[in-house]
């Protein structure tokens, strides 16, 4: 097998057909890398399809509801029509990791491990091009690496939150962590072994150290700022690395210097529900949410409505708020508002029966994928400094999110690791976290309402808390170790 140093125009800029001269071409050309990148636009033309497809990734149906279907924060809505109308299945796309038993021949995440390591090799390209750029100021190719830097980084950190058991599985983090990738495929093939834990948690954090110290005040894309990495969104993203590292002095300090110098607010408790019933608009303590897809008439062509969308008792999505989650609340609390809930016909007992389903409102309309809000913020330095003995700080914080959603205030800190770890489930629940903070604390799963897995409960540590490499990529490279039980 040999890599030519060509990339079809779909591998970089497939979303951008209508965006630039550059891409007028006859269908089936292909363009030269030298080309592409050889000044400023190209440069940013493939920027700007980097990012599209880190959305696209992320928001994809595998990875955007992982968290939460695995930890138990998500059910399934039945059949709405046909011969299997009220039956209730899995998800096609996730049927065996939903089960805790994906198969690396046939692996459900297949897609997202490719994409994930094609957006690494475009990030790279970008990196390796942009030094030598004739027609960009300094503080231009600065940025652009920085972003191309940052995005390296968070890719690697989701890979390895999916394929490598959590940082304290062992002692010294020795155990396998992933294929870290600092150098484009462009120039041949390469066989890379997977770092372990400790070295890619080094390399993620090294990257976005780098990345950190050549952002600037200048965006080189269009468009709207919260859609792309900037110096807060990318400490925003250091300081979750720390949190799942279990860096507490550090997760603390980064969350710290976001909260106190991003200039982002935490919605207020007046504006919380209305905040997140907005159409086109994140809410607006966001600090990052990539762009969803839009047609040349600005119609969007995917969001997380098409998860966890609602229309009509006909027209519905496939995931729901499981009672797991729902229950969680107390009546007073604002984001117990934040579900709609509706009759849907289900088969009970063979009989179709109206019963009802939360649907979240946090993923309506054209809603986009949350990447990074200030919320999380103030829960990584809640927990940061409950770890570093600084139990007072640590419940103030919590109260300062309880606070905002009308939710009882915590007056003690006894079992305040497990308040901050519930008030983590409440506030981000359907945002990608909860199954990944119960492995890195050692917690089992369990799942309860609306659970029709072959594996209800599991026990940590588990060896099906990670994925299996695919096949595919095991039999293409001989120095890629699969993950134990697969």
């Amino acid at each position: 097998m040999k890599y030519s140093k060509y990339i079809t125009l779909f591998f970089l800029i497939f979303s951008l057909q209508s965006c630039s001269d550059f891409l007028e071409q006859e269908p089936g050309t292909q363009t030269s890398i030298d080309e592409l990148l050889q000044n400023k636009q190209g440069v940013l033309t493939a920027l700007t399809g980097l990012y599209t497809e880190v959305e696209a990734n992320v928001r994809g149906e595998r990875f955007a509801v992982y968290a939460d279907l695995q930890g138990g924060n998500i059910k399934f809505t039945p059949t709405a029509s046909g011969t299997n109308r009220g039956q209730i299945s899995p998800a096609a796309n996730l049927e065996q990791v939903y089960s805790f038993d994906d198969l690396a021949l046939t692996s459900n995440f297949k897609s997202f491990y490719d994409g994930s390591y094609d957006i690494i090799n475009q990030a790279n390209l970008i990196l390796e091009y942009t030094p030598a750029l004739k027609d960009a100021t300094e503080e231009e190719k600065k940025q652009i690496m920085a972003e191309a830097m940052t995005i390296r980084a968070y890719t690697h950190f989701l890979l390895a939150i999916v394929y490598s058991q959590d940082y304290n599985y062992s002692p010294d983090a020795s155990h396998l962590g992933i294929i870290y990738n600092t150098k484009s495929i462009k120039t041949g093939i390469q066989y890379p072994a997977r770092e372990t834990a400790s070295s890619t948690y080094s390399l993620i954090i090294s990257d976005l150290k780098e990345a950190i110290s050549n952002y600037s005040s200048n965006l080189v894309l269009s468009g709207s700022t919260y859609s792309y990495f900037n110096v807060n969104s990318a400490k925003a993203l250091l300081a979750r690395v720390y949190l799942q590292k279990s860096d507490w002095t550090n997760a603390y300090d980064t969350a710290n210097d976001v909260i106190t110098n991003s200039g982002v607010k935490l919605v207020e408790k007046d504006n919380y529900l209305a905040e997140w019933a907005k159409t086109d608009l994140p809410v607006s303590e966001i600090l990052l949410e990539f762009s969803i897809p839009r047609d040349a008439e600005g119609t969007a062509g995917a969001s997380m409505a098409g998860y966890f969308g609602y229309t009509s008792a006909t027209i519905y999505n496939k995931y729901v708020a499981s009672n797991d989650i729902v229950d969680l609340y107390e009546s007073a609390d604002l984001r117990k508002q934040l579900f709609l809930t509706q009759p849907l016909q289900t088969l009970v007992n063979g009989v179709l029966t109206p019963v009802n389903y939360n649907f979240t409102k946090k993923f309506q309309n054209n809603a986009g994928y949350v990447a990074f809000r200030l919320s999380e913020m103030y829960l990584i330095r809640a927990e940061a400094a409950y770890e570093t003995n600084r139990a007072d700080i640590a419940m103030a914080d919590i109260n300062i999110i309880r606070a905002r959603a009308n939710a009882a205030l915590l007056t003690s800190t006894v079992n305040l690791k497990e308040n901050i770890l519930l008030e983590r489930r409440k506030e981000l629940c359907f945002e990608g976290h909860l199954f990944f903070d119960l492995a890195r604390n050692h917690k089992n799963i369990s799942r309860n309402d609306g659970c029709i897995s072959t594996s209800c409960s599991v026990t940590y540590p588990s060896l099906k808390f990670v994925l299996p490499i695919p096949t595919f990529n095991t039999n293409l490279n001989p120095n890629l170790q699969q993950n134990d039980s697969y």
